[in-house]
């Protein structure tokens, strides 16, 4: 028993710590773990409506049946978000080259000024494919808040700064791994992802959904 309470509680600990803002450090993203995995959790991605870097409405409907990976992020980030985005397109040539048929999902914390022409911006500068991935923006600064908190569990909150010229957001650092049902299975460091790992838990979980 005294085990069992020290992995949960542990597994407590790491979900709380893996949150990250734009205006602190990366170093402070913990290592992961097998613990990553939130499929018992049942984390449900709720209804939401936005507009990707097209300008096409997108909604859980565009997504159902589709295994995907997400993240949070501002194009004006002065330090976590670039890397992430990389990253994330790294794991989406890791999938194409597996041949496994994944898309990836970016929601921006900052819908005012991130409309989709500097979205797909942005997303052509870290190496996206936008063929299957959406940038997305076109709800309300609240309406990401409750995304963020309701699915995954994760803060977001704008960070006041004393220099008018700088924008600064407090967000997840993680990548999601979504099934095809809109469930949350597992989550990431996306300073440092596993590539062939993500990859490979892509792959699983859309052998279950065949």
């Amino acid at each position: 028993m005294v085990h069992k309470s020290l992995k949960w509680v542990c597994f407590i600990v790491l979900i709380f710590s893996v949150l990250i803002g734009c205006s602190k450090p990366a170093s402070d993203v913990p290592k992961q773990t097998a613990q990553n995995d939130v499929t018992s959790l049942n984390w449900q991605v709720p209804k939401f409506q936005a507009t990707d870097q097209n300008g096409k409405t997108v909604t859980n409907d565009t997504l159902k049946g589709k295994v995907w990976l997400t993240h949070f992020l501002f194009t004006r980030c002065p330090n976590i978000c670039p890397p992430m985005t990389a990253n994330l397109a790294k794991v989406q040539k890791e999938i194409e080259k597996e041949g496994i048929p994944a898309t990836m999902v970016s929601f921006t914390v900052n819908p005012e000024y991130d409309k989709p022409d500097v979205l797909k911006k942005f997303g052509q500068d870290h190496g996206a494919n936008l063929t299957n991935w959406y940038f997305l923006t076109g709800y309300s600064f609240t309406d990401i808040q409750k995304l963020g908190k309701d699915a995954f569990k994760g803060q977001i909150s704008k960070v006041e700064s004393n220099d008018p010229n700088t924008v600064l957001y407090n967000h997840p650092s993680q990548f999601y791994l979504v099934d095809q049902t809109g469930k949350v299975r597992k989550f990431y460091d996306g300073l440092k992802p596993d590539v062939k790992q993500i990859a490979a838990d892509v792959k699983q979980i859309v052998g279950k959904g065949k």
